[in-house]
């Protein structure tokens, strides 16, 4: 999968899957905060570029997987609820949609969904306290629904199966790597969205495989992919 096919148009976009954390809703930045403060205090010291790395796009399963790789810690059941519950309470507090957003959703003429390596509870509270369930009623996947999570094709097939699109005709909007490969394993279009706060100004965390093309504002899909709006106009 290459840009030019993107671009060009060979396969008729017919779906745009959104990741959640991190495209549709700027929360990575606060998972960080949360979990890298909880890790530390069981001593596990990591940095942002660690978590940029090894924790994102990934589930809890894998995360904790990785934490007893390279710290032989292990991340109990108890952790995890302590964990979820903290970073609910700063989802209430703090929880904001991408920057417009809520412009992008109004002009897509094109239907859309959602598949996320978050639980279950994790994306119903993020689409609620931003306001965007209206959007996505009864259209959210997440990796509890496979055998295998991101960056297996699994969930992302799952999602253009329930949505009866074929996979050359979804477009996936990822900011992880662990997604961008998933979409390409699933062979669907992708373009990376690198505009929320966790990767502004992050350049090593910008590095993307060959060939995916990258959007920094929800206005550069439409000049990407112009046939997913009917009104959007590119400006000369």
């Amino acid at each position: 999968m290459t840009e030019s096919m993107v671009l060009s148009g060979h396969n008729a976009i017919n779906l745009v899957i959104f990741d959640c954390d991190g495209v549709l809703v700027d929360s990575e930045i606060l998972s960080q905060r949360v979990l890298l403060n909880m890790l530390g205090k069981i001593g596990v010291v990591v940095s942002e570029d660690y978590f940029l790395t090894h924790f994102l796009g990934f589930n809890f399963e894998h995360v904790t997987a990785k934490v007893f790789a390279d710290f032989a810690v292990i991340l109990t059941s108890e952790f995890r609820q302590r964990y979820r519950a903290a970073l609910i309470e700063v989802f209430a507090a703090e929880l904001q949609q991408t920057d417009h957003l809520q412009w992008l959703l109004s002009q897509l003429n094109v239907d859309s969904c959602v598949a996320t390596s978050g639980s279950p509870e994790k994306v119903k509270h993020s689409l609620h306290y931003t306001k965007l369930e209206q959007y996505f009623d009864g259209k959210v996947f997440t990796s509890s629904e496979v055998k295998n999570g991101k960056p297996a094709p699994d969930l992302f097939l799952h999602a253009a199966k329930k949505m009866a699109v074929a996979p050359q005709n979804c477009l996936v909007i990822e900011d992880s790597n662990a997604g961008i490969r998933a979409a390409l394993a699933a062979n669907m279009h992708v373009i990376r969205y690198v505009g929320a706060s966790h990767l502004k100004n992050k350049d090593s965390a910008t590095q993307i495989l060959e060939g995916v093309s990258t959007i920094g504002h929800w206005n550069q899909l439409f000049e990407q992919v112009p046939s997913l709006s009917s009104s959007f106009k590119i400006e000369r």
